[in-house]
């Protein structure tokens, strides 16, 4: 009796994947705000800086094939608080062998900017923007299922007139 080879291919796959590390594991990200507080009305500077582990690769923002997941910062929105601009770096083109076109990967340390714009009537107090870091890994061989990891931009704002640094 032989064994269709789907079924033998879709067994190997499964194997392979199995093997590999968990999608969580192969993306890590923190964020970075500056300053640490500030005054309503103004702008506030953060970053997201995504380490993907050795071996792998996740797609640009504006992937090479229409078809590939993008990289993306998805923020949930607050009140008084408005993401005014996410600044993605350029990825860099690389060969794969399942592939005849370079693609636009990010690999190693990838850092999003984000800007924030504080609502001038926003009263003083700490805010928690909540978002995900939503990406698709691959190696030279196969794709991870997409997926994201979670970031929270902690936002303080001062009351008019206060220095806009944290008192220690």
């Amino acid at each position: 009796m032989k064994t269709p080879v789907i079924i033998v291919f879709a067994l190997s796959m499964a194997c392979a994947m199995a093997g590999a590390q968990a999608p969580e594991q192969v993306v890590k990200a923190k964020v970075t705000i500056a300053p640490e507080a500030a005054r309503p009305g103004s702008v506030v500077s953060a970053s997201v800086v995504a380490e993907v582990s050795s071996g792998f690769h996740i797609n640009d923002h504006h992937p090479t094939l229409d078809y590939l997941i993008p990289t993306e910062v998805k923020l949930d929105p607050v009140k008084g608080v408005t993401a005014k601009d996410i600044t993605y770096p350029k990825g860099q083109p690389k060969k794969f062998a399942f592939s005849d076109t370079p693609l636009s990967v990010y690999e190693g340390t990838v850092r999003i900017d984000v800007a924030f714009q504080l609502d001038p009537n926003a009263p003083p107090g700490d805010y928690e923007v909540k978002g995900k870091f939503a990406y698709q890994a691959c190696n030279d061989h196969a794709c991870l299922p997409p997926t994201s990891v979670p970031i929270l931009f902690p936002l303080k704002v001062a009351r008019r007139g206060a220095s806009a640094k944290r008192s220690e």
